[in-house]
């Protein structure tokens, strides 16, 4: 089966010791079990994907008609999380009620992880666009203001994307190239080197980096 990507949950983060005593900062993910849902292919849907549950524990009245009749529909339980993930290969043979495990990623290789990072509400400029600020000497009454927003005769408006203080976090993000340290497929946990966005107990979605040729 031809699936380069698994869902799973961020549990937090730990460090472990190389061989030479280097401490290496890790994110412990939960990837998997996962099991394929649904199975679209270019012939009845345009496109070769299949549909990914997450497995875990979920009240039969947490779920809608429509999704009981979906899973039902897979032979499948009832689940939370569901994504799709393209397939390159269209001969692949990936059905539903098959397994996906953290078994499929092996030590060394680069992943990308996407979650949803933290919100933080509403924030200024100096917190949400690193500005600089003014002097924070006594009666310059210009400490953490945003300053100016755009020139006077031209173009005489504000440029789009201009920054500005708003709502900061709860984004989608995408950690891009982070080494696999350690497969741990009895406790179906994944340790990637690095951070990866998003609170403890968050979703999160870890995909195979493809080869550049």
């Amino acid at each position: 089966m031809a699936v380069n990507g698994i869902l799973g949950i961020k549990l937090g983060m730990t460090q472990i010791f190389a061989d030479d005593g280097t401490a290496v900062p890790c994110t412990v993910l939960q990837a998997g079990p996962c099991v394929v849902v649904q199975r679209r292919t270019k012939n009845t849907d345009g496109y070769e994907a299949v549909q990914l549950g997450l497995v875990e524990f979920i009240k039969p009245q947490r779920v809608n008609k429509a999704r009981t009749g979906h899973f039902k529909k897979a032979n499948v339980a009832p689940l939370r999380y569901l994504k799709e993930i393209r397939i390159d290969d269209a001969k692949d043979e990936a059905k539903s009620g098959d397994r996906v495990l953290v078994e499929n990623f092996k030590v060394g290789e680069l992943v990308d992880v996407t979650g949803v990072s933290k919100g933080k509400g509403f924030q200024g400029g100096v917190k949400r666009w690193h500005f600089r600020g003014g002097a924070a000497s006594h009666g310059s009454r210009f400490h953490r203001a945003p300053g100016g927003i755009g020139a006077s005769s031209f173009p005489s408006r504000v440029w789009k994307g201009q920054h500005f203080p708003g709502h900061m976090g709860n984004e989608r993000k995408t950690s891009k190239n982070l080494r696999v340290v350690k497969v741990d497929s009895e406790e179906n946990l994944l340790l990637v080197r690095g951070a990866v966005a998003g609170p403890q107990g968050s979703y999160i979605f870890i995909r195979k980096v493809k080869a550049h040729l």
